[in-house]
Parts: structure tokens; sequence; C-alpha cells
């Protein structure tokens, strides 16, 4: 029996490798959830407007369905002039046209279904799915590899993410990009492929794509450059070092490029709420704080309140007084020195920040189409994962500074033992993960510096997908001994794929 299980193993392995069997369950559980009627998605919580009319792509006018409550599929095209032009500059807008292209193509040049700009995330995201498995047990191919293909499925399956894909929030381009960003330097560290020029490529086009999807993602060109230099250490790779420079040149360009194109209502809205969900989220009175600091005690009124309101406000944000006397003066520079002035306000903040951090499913609108009669109702399809992070990850923003202590102290001794042997693989990876942990540790004080506690859980997106790839990394090293010593070991399969 034992010698018919192992002959079936073998065959299995060589048939199915961990990365395709990822692949094919990520397949089947995404693709039910997102194209099997009635789908699934995220409505809009007013944040669609951006990508749709950049697009020329416009709600329905006899379309009266609630946008906050349920998934819209269908919208219309702009026929003839789009007099909006660009609202907002986004690498979102390549995918939405691919999705336009085949939409006119096998549909309809008047109306557009949500499901092909999610059949196009769909795609790019399998590719990601099979290259990140890969990354993580290559030149593997034993129980333990199939163990971790699972673990990946169980993480980046999670419909908290997939859901994203029928939607127009632009995270969809930031968790493919990180994805494949991801993988690319992994295979790069274990020697996967002859030539390097492929995963270096596909690095520094991910990292792009992925910073110039939002202009909230701006500072992280400075956290994927630190990452780059991982790269520097590549064997046999003097001639192409200034390559990897220009690279880094080009994504902290990219950064800088992002930055400066917000429009100035983007940044109104940035900082109208950074001060009303920021700065006035104190648990006494902030009245006397914010007017030792230069702005009006009366503005205090404002707590709480959100610049697109959903019902009435105390005051309009078109006001005078608003336009004159807060915006202009209530910059990042102002709310800096507003938190250094008051530090455990701050800290509470970054507490509630920390508290959200493994919420990935965006709670505040809802994910099912109108036949399904659930207003602003929750999917709980393969949601275990997000499910049990949310509720058991420790809520304290020092607990996440350890854990980025203990994750880089982890991996500084790889890195060490990789040095003295001449080897680029724990070299690559420690500069990898401490890029992803600058990531983990700026994106929340980032988020609350420049937006307060507004849509936290959409805000530090990039902090979640972080730490689930570092999890995984580290769950991958343990169970294949290579956590410090990353020579390969008798496990390894020359034909492993």
């Amino acid at each position: 029996m034992k010698k018919i299980m192992k002959t079936l193993a073998e065959k299995f392995s060589r048939c199915v490798s961990p990365a395709l069997l990822a692949t094919i369950l990520a397949a089947v559980i995404s693709g039910v959830l997102l194209f099997v009627p009635p789908i699934h998605g995220y409505a809009d919580n007013g944040d669609f407007y951006r990508a749709m009319l950049t697009n020329s792509i416009y709600r329905l006018p006899y379309d009266h369905t609630s946008t906050i409550d349920y998934v819209v599929n269908k919208f219309g095209i702009y026929q003839y002039f789009n007099e909006n032009g660009m609202i907002a500059f986004s690498s979102q807008t390549i995918f939405i046209q691919i999705a336009l292209f085949f939409n006119k193509l096998f549909y309809s040049t008047k109306f557009f279904d949500i499901r092909f700009l999610g059949v196009v995330y769909y795609v790019f995201y399998l590719g990601a799915i099979y290259m990140l498995t890969k990354a993580f047990v290559y030149p593997y191919r034993k129980v333990r590899s199939y163990v971790v293909s699972l673990i990946v499925v169980l993480v980046f399956a999670d419909s908290s993410f997939t859901l994203y894909f029928n939607s127009f929030f632009a995270e969809p381009v930031m968790y493919i990009s990180m994805m494949y960003g991801f993988a690319a330097i992994m295979l790069l560290a274990k020697g996967c492929y002859q030539k390097n020029w492929q995963m270096i490529t596909l690095f520094f086009l991910s990292m792009v794509l992925l910073i110039t999807d939002k202009s909230q993602n701006a500072p992280l060109a400075l956290s994927f450059s630190a990452v780059a230099m991982g790269m520097m250490f590549l064997p046999n790779f003097k001639a192409r070092r200034f390559a990897i420079m220009l690279g880094m040149f080009v994504l902290i360009g990219s950064g800088a490029f992002t930055y400066t194109a917000i429009k100035k209502e983007f940044n109104d809205v940035n900082q109208y709420q950074s001060f009303t969900h920021g700065v006035l989220m104190d648990t006494g009175d902030p009245s006397k704080k914010i007017e030792k600091q230069g702005i009006d005690e009366q503005f205090a009124l404002l707590r709480a309140e959100d610049y697109y309101p959903k019902t009435y406000t105390t005051v309009k944000v078109e006001n005078d007084s608003i336009q004159t006397k807060l915006l202009p003066n209530n910059g990042i520079g102002w709310t800096l020195k507003y938190y250094a002035h008051n530090p455990k306000q701050f800290g509470i903040l970054m507490d509630l920040a920390s508290q959200d951090i493994m919420i990935t499913q965006v709670k505040a609108v809802g994910d099912y189409v109108p036949s399904s009669k659930k207003p602003s109702g929750q999917l709980r399809y393969f949601t275990t994962y997000s499910q049990f992070m949310g509720a058991f990850f420790p809520g304290k923003f020092a607990f996440v500074c350890l854990l980025i202590i203990g994750l880089i102290g982890c991996y500084s001794v790889g890195m060490y033992m990789d040095i003295r042997a001449g080897r680029p693989h724990g070299v690559m990876r420690f500069f990898l993960v401490f890029g992803l942990c600058t990531i983990v540790f700026f994106v929340p004080i980032i988020a609350i510096v420049g937006d307060g506690d507004a849509d936290l859980a959409k805000h530090i997106f990039m902090t979640p997908v972080s730490l689930d790839l570092m999890f995984v990394l580290f769950i991958s090293d343990v169970l294949h001994h290579r956590l410090w010593n990353t020579e390969d070991r008798e496990e390894f399969l020359p034909d492993a794929k």
C-alpha cells in the first residue's frame, strides 16, 4: 500500500506542481464568486466616479439601485464626448481600457458590464498566484510544498481581496502588482531562470504600476527602492548594476510624479478629513488644542464630518470660512506639528489603525447584487483567513513595531549566513522583508496623517498584503528548512516548476 501511495504521489507531483495546484484552486474559488450568478463584488462608496468618468463610463440615469448597498454590474459608455476628461491619473486606466475593448468587442458599445473588468483582473491574478506559489516553494515538490500551496490559496484567494475585482476600486492593481513584484524578487534570489532580465523587468514594471495606481502610494517608491537594492548582490551582475540603479531612479521618479499629479480637489478632501477624522478625534475637548496651533476653535464642531456627507453637515465644505481659513492652513506640515505637540492622541489613533490592519473586507458597502435583497450584506464565502486575522490580530501599534523588529532580526541572520557563503538568496530576501516592513510601519502613519481614520481598511490596504506575504514566506522557509540556511537540501528536484 505504501508503495502504491508513493507511486501515485510521484505521478501527481510530476503532473501537478504546487504552483499549478494553487492556481487551479484559486481559479475555481474566485471564479464562482465573481462570475457565477448572482455575482458578487464591492458596491460604490463614492470613489468609483474617479475611475469611471476618466474612462468615459457613467452610472445609468434610470438605475435607482442604492450605490452603497448593492453591486451594480451595468453602466453606460459615453458615445460622443466626455466633458469630464481625466479626473485623476492612475495606472488602473490601463486595465479598465482593456476591459472596455473586450466589452465593446463581445458585448456592447453602449453598455459596460463590470464582469469584463473582473475577467481582466482575474486573468492577471491567476498568473500572479502561479508565480507567487512557485516563488515560495521552488525548487521543491515535496508534501510540504503542497502544504504551502494550500496556504497560498487560503490567504491570497480570500474573498475580501478578490471581491475588489468586480468594482472600480483601485486596490486590485495594487494587490496583483504586489504579488508579481514579490514573486519576481524571490525567483531571482533562488536562481530559477538562467537569465535575470525577465524577472528584473517584471519587478520594476509591477512596482511602477502599483506606485502610479493611487496618489497615496507615492511614498512607497522608497520602500520598493530598498527592495531593489537586494538585486545588487546578484552574482556576475556587475556590468548591469547601472540598470538596477536606473530602475530605482524610475521608481522614485514615478512616486514624485504620482504625488505632484494630485489635483486640488483630492488634496482638499485629504486635508479636510485628516482634520475632522484625525486631529479632532480627541477624547477630550480639541478646540483649545487647535487654537494653540493657529486654527479657529470653532472648527472643532466639524468633528467626524466627511468631505462628502451622507446626511446634513454642520458647515458646507464650500463655505468661505472653510475654503479660506481652514484648508489653506492645515496641510501636512501643520498636522505633523499638531501630533508632535499631542503624542498621546497620535498614539491612540495609531492603535485605532492597528485594530483595522487585518480587517481587509470593506465593511461600509454591500457585496451583493440587488436580486439578493441583502442591503449592505457582508459575504462570508471563503473569508476564513481574513475573519480570523481580523478577530485575533493584536490591535496595538506597539505589537506591529515588535513584529517588524522580529522579522528583520530573523532574516538578518539569514543574510549574514549567505553573505559568508557567497549566496544571494538570503541577502535579497532580507532586503525584500526590510522593504515590506517599512510599508507595514509607515502606511498606517501616512493614512492617519493624510486622511485620519476615514476609510482605514482601504487606506492601509498595503499593510495587510505585506504582512500576509511575509507570514507565508516565513512559514515556507520554516517548512523547507531554509530560514537561516538557504542552501538546497536533499529534497531538491531539478525539474521543479
